[in-house]
Formats: C-alpha cells, sequence, structure tokens
C-alpha cells in the first residue's frame, strides 16, 4: 500500500452544529461543509465585557448552565441556518438578540456580557472536530456506565470498521474524506482534541460528573477526538461513507 493510499474507515453516525458557543447542539441528518465549518456552527458566543485577555468568551467552563439553553428557530433571510431564539431552561423562548435573555445570562455569570456573531465562527482550535463512537464507548467501558456522545460536543461522530478506542489518533497528519473520493467534502486531520473540564457536564443537566475527564487523562493523556481543517467543501449526511487519506 502506497503512503497515499485511499482506505475506508467508516461511516457517518451522527453530526452536530453548535450555533452559539456551549449552549445545547442540535443533532442533523445533512449539513453543507464549507471552509468554516459546518453551516451555522458557533456563529454566535457571548463575550465577557470585562475580559481582556485572549479568550473572552463565555464557555460553559465557567458557566454550565449555558448547556441547558436551547437555541432555536431559523432565520429565513439568511443563507446559514441560524437562530431567531433561545429556549432557557424554564421554558421561555426569548428572541436571540433580546435584553431579557442576555441580562439572564449576565446575571448567572456575575459579570456583563454581549452577544457577538462572527462570520467565519468562534472556534477554540479548529472549525471541524470528530470523534469515534468506539472511542465514547471505550470511556464509558472505563467508567463502568454509558456516556451520552453529546458530552464530548462533536460535529462528526463516526461509527468505524475497527472498533479501537482513540483510533483518531492514528488519523492526524491524514484527509478524511467524505463520500466520493474525488468530489466529497475532505478534512485535514491537524492535531488531538485535548480536552478540558466541558466533557465532565452532563449535556441536559449540566450536572459535573469530573471523573470522565479523568478517565481520558488516564486512558489517552487527556486526549479524545481530533480536530480538522476542511479542504474541500461539501454535503454532509448521516450515513455517509468515510475514507482515510494518508498524506
Amino acid at each position: 500500500m502506497s503512503n497515499n493510499a485511499i482506505i475506508e474507515i467508516g461511516r457517518i453516525a451522527e453530526l452536530f452544529r453548535y450555533p452559539i458557543k456551549s449552549m445545547a447542539g442540535i443533532a442533523i441528518e445533512s449539513s453543507f461543509l464549507g471552509w468554516h465549518g459546518l453551516g451555522g456552527d458557533r456563529r454566535f458566543a457571548f463575550r465577557r465585557v470585562n475580559e481582556q485577555g485572549g479568550f473572552p468568551w463565555l464557555t460553559a467552563s465557567r458557566l454550565s448552565a449555558l448547556l441547558c439553553y436551547q437555541p432555536s428557530g431559523h432565520d429565513n433571510n439568511i443563507e446559514e441556518p441560524l437562530p431567531t431564539h433561545v429556549r432557557t431552561p424554564a421554558g421561555a423562548e426569548l428572541p436571540l438578540h433580546s435584553e431579557e435573555l442576555r441580562q439572564e445570562l449576565a446575571e448567572q455569570f456575575g459579570s456583563d456580557l454581549e452577544l457577538m456573531r462572527l462570520n467565519h465562527g468562534i472556534f477554540d482550535e479548529a472549525a471541524v472536530s470528530v470523534i469515534s463512537a468506539s472511542t465514547i464507548e471505550g470511556v464509558a467501558r472505563e467508567l463502568g456506565y454509558e456516556l451520552d456522545r453529546r458530552r464530548f460536543r462533536p460535529n462528526i461522530v463516526l461509527e468505524t470498521n475497527q472498533k479501537k478506542i482513540f483510533c483518531e489518533d492514528d488519523w492526524v497528519g491524514g484527509t478524511l474524506i467524505f463520500g466520493d473520493e474525488e468530489y466529497g467534502a475532505a478534512v485535514n486531520v491537524t492535531l488531538r482534541d485535548l480536552r478540558c473540564v466541558m466533557i465532565n457536564f452532563d449535556p441536559d443537566t449540566a450536572q459535573n460528573d469530573s471523573y470522565v475527564l479523568k478517565a481520558v487523562g488516564r486512558l489517552n493523556k487527556g486526549n479524545a477526538g481530533v480536530y480538522g481543517t476542511v479542504v474541500r467543501t461539501g454535503i454532509l449526511n448521516v450515513g455517509q461513507t468515510v475514507s482515510l487519506k494518508r498524506n
């Protein structure tokens, strides 16, 4: 086999986008993968007004309750699938740009916030995050109980042919190709995903389980999944085959 051989490694099991950074994700069946990630992914975030450092965004690591806020609605006047409202944990449906939503979050956080929109997305490391179902299942086995895949906040969950925990580590430096090998969307896998406390939080309740991050630390030095950069745009669909090209 040549170094740049293309081999099929599995299929897309789930797709997620997160319209507002650190708020609840949305499971989708299909999405356009553009140069800045999945359409509508992480285009909004609440900025900590008094933060002078290089990472001003409010995340669930600072306010875990953010995970219980659900983006909703759809702005029909724009090309990307962006939300118009947010459903609060109390069940209220508030306009995304409303003072009521901003003030509710600011009061919980304890400091002033403002909503920001960036067309290129607001990402920590790269525009696309990928993890295999076998990695999540392997961590769950270590813990002795089932883990919700959403806890890892992936864009793409793969059902891989080889059921190997942390198989994504072997993809770094290669290219994932979705669907047609010549024309399908493609992502260069650039680095492993070094996890933070975000994976400790239950996606429905925001309850903290510190054993999750500790398990990933023991098993793989804190890494679970990978980040990638889009090198060819295209459509992603649940069930689509995924191949790996060694560069």
